[in-house]
């Protein structure tokens, strides 16, 4: 029994090591200023980001965005499946912020 484990155990590593590994689709970047997101009709994010004609709701799992408030700054993440709702932005996890 153990060596039927150890081997379909061995298999899966060398599955998941050979598998080629891809960005995901739907990364995107922008520029924009990133503002806090006080009391919105729309109800999700932490943070807002203003380009020249759009706006987008931001949240980051990785990164403080309250060190960008007010800050002409350029996004990497992706778009978080199901928003936007109520009328709201699109909604944004941020990865990466790169200062302008």
């Amino acid at each position: 029994m153990k060596v039927f484990a150890i081997s379909i155990f061995t298999a899966l590593i060398f599955f998941a090591s050979t598998c080629e590994r891809q960005e995901p689709e739907d990364q995107i970047e922008l520029t924009g200023t990133i503002q806090s997101q006080g009391i919105t009709s729309y109800q999700y994010g932490t943070h807002t980001l203003n380009t020249e004609d759009e706006f987008y709701a931001l949240k980051s799992e990785k990164i403080e965005l309250d060190k960008f408030v007010g800050k002409e700054v350029t996004i990497s993440g992706s778009r978080i499946d199901g928003y936007p709702v109520d009328g709201g932005p699109l909604y944004i996890l941020v990865t990466e912020v790169k200062e302008q």
